[in-house]
């Protein structure tokens, strides 16, 4: 399967995952406003905003690190793919590469603290 196909593919998946989790959230009867009191409005206001905040963490957070999981194999691919042509250079590769590494996962840590803010701040 080539990359093209593979990410165009990956894409639609997490496409159509975010679609059927939007379509569970939803309720499925209509709720007659005049019969809930003001209280029970505002719990069940408070109820979906957590749904929702806890959603967007989920896709966030779930989202930065596919990208970075596919960013760290093709790093990882191709510094191996270049240790082995030019064995004499392999440290100077590795270290480049472990570099490049933390700034991968330091983008998927940044992503989690968006997340966690989303949960308990917002």
């Amino acid at each position: 399967m080539s990359k093209k196909r593979f990410i165009s593919l990956l894409a639609a998946l997490m496409c159509a995952m975010v679609f059927v989790l939007m379509i569970g959230i939803s309720k499925d009867t209509p709720v007659d406003a005049a019969e809930e009191t003001a209280v029970e409005q505002a719990e069940e206001a408070a109820d979906n905003s957590t749904g929702s905040k806890a959603l967007a963490a989920g896709i966030v957070v779930g989202l930065a690190a596919a990208a970075g999981a596919i960013g760290m194999g093709i790093a990882v691919a191709k510094s191996t793919e270049s240790m082995a042509r030019q064995p004499e250079i392999a440290g100077k590769i590795n270290s480049t590469m472990m570099l490049g590494m933390v700034f991968i996962e330091t983008a998927i840590i940044y992503a989690l603290i968006v997340a966690i803010l989303i949960i308990f701040v917002l």
